[in-house]
């Protein structure tokens, strides 16, 4: 049975962009679904656009998740930069938005200055985001010399949106790219509503702690905004074991773990020095079964967003 398997990697201060060459060289051979570049203090973690930039010219066949907050990031700028890094991948790219609070840009000209609740902002940013990402079709690209068309200026649109917390005109200035947008991923420890996650997101991950609530919660969200299962990726985050020196059960206990709560892959978050883990992730990935594909969105086994370009 093959599963999704994402690799949390955060670089800067205590993981150097060596070692994270070096861990991404590894998830590349032993078949990791997708890297996820974990944002956090600017002190000691680089910028994940910049990184994945990087990482994505040395290992231009792997997948990669961003995460970036809403804080201090203007949705249009996010939009256009993680929509430029995914047209350069060719589709491998996700966006792990997390919650958080506003932007100097976004502030000159909040709609609402009472609206602070997070995980509110959070589902209005990220419904920017895909009206943003989807607003440049593909197909509105021409680049026509004979007649001098650079784009059919009619499928380019504006979202013209304006909510409690964004005033965002629109559109991209870019189109979008072979997987019709980035993926979108929802992380359940920003404690987001259920339904807001599973009506925007493309993918929910579900920490340990919250594993044995997500099924009941998930099902009811899913009626609520009437999606299929099918429709979203839902990926338990786990720890990897420092000292667990047999990969096999631990394989096992894994796929043991994603089976009982019905999750589509596993979001591994590394432990222990540098080589111990190198080793368990050569040993462990491979008996995981982890899956692939040309895109990010078909790597997670995600069908085409309604309304994006081809």
């Amino acid at each position: 049975m093959t599963r999704t398997i994402v690799l949390d990697l955060a670089v800067g201060s205590s993981r150097s962009a060596a070692d994270a060459i070096e861990i991404a060289a590894v998830a590349r051979d032993t078949g990791v679904t997708a890297v996820r570049l974990l944002d956090g203090d600017p002190d000691d973690v680089l910028d994940t656009t910049v990184v994945a930039a990087h990482l994505a010219g040395r290992f231009p066949e792997s997948h990669w998740i961003v995460d970036a907050p809403t804080t201090h990031n203007a949705p249009y700028n996010l939009a256009r930069r993680v929509l430029s890094l995914d047209r350069a991948t060719g589709g491998r790219t996700g966006l792990a938005l997390r919650a958080g609070d506003g932007d100097e840009v976004s502030e000159a000209t909040v709609p609402d200055r009472t609206a602070t609740a997070r995980h509110r902002r959070w589902a209005e940013y990220a419904g920017v985001l895909t009206g943003l990402w989807e607003s440049f079709p593909a197909a509105a690209l021409l680049g026509d010399q004979a007649t001098g068309v650079f784009a059919e200026s009619t499928l380019i649109k504006p979202i013209d949106h304006e909510g409690r917390f964004y005033r965002v005109a629109g559109p991209l200035d870019g189109p979008s790219s072979p997987q019709g947008r980035p993926v979108l991923v929802a992380d359940a420890r920003d404690d987001l509503d259920w339904a807001d996650a599973v009506a925007l997101a493309d993918a929910v991950v579900v920490s340990r702690a919250r594993a044995p609530e997500a099924a009941a919660r998930l099902a009811e969200a899913f009626e609520r905004v009437g999606r299929r299962r099918a429709d979203i990726a839902v990926l338990g985050r786990v720890e990897l074991p420092a000292d667990d020196t047999t990969a096999e059960r631990t394989a096992t206990r894994l796929a043991d773990w994603a089976e009982r709560y019905d999750f589509d892959g596993l979001e591994l978050v590394p432990t222990g020095d540098h080589d111990r883990l190198l080793a368990l992730l050569r040993a462990l990935v491979p008996r995981l079964g982890p899956s692939g594909g040309a895109t990010l969105r078909a790597a997670l086994g995600l069908p085409e967003p309604i309304g994006a370009g081809s």
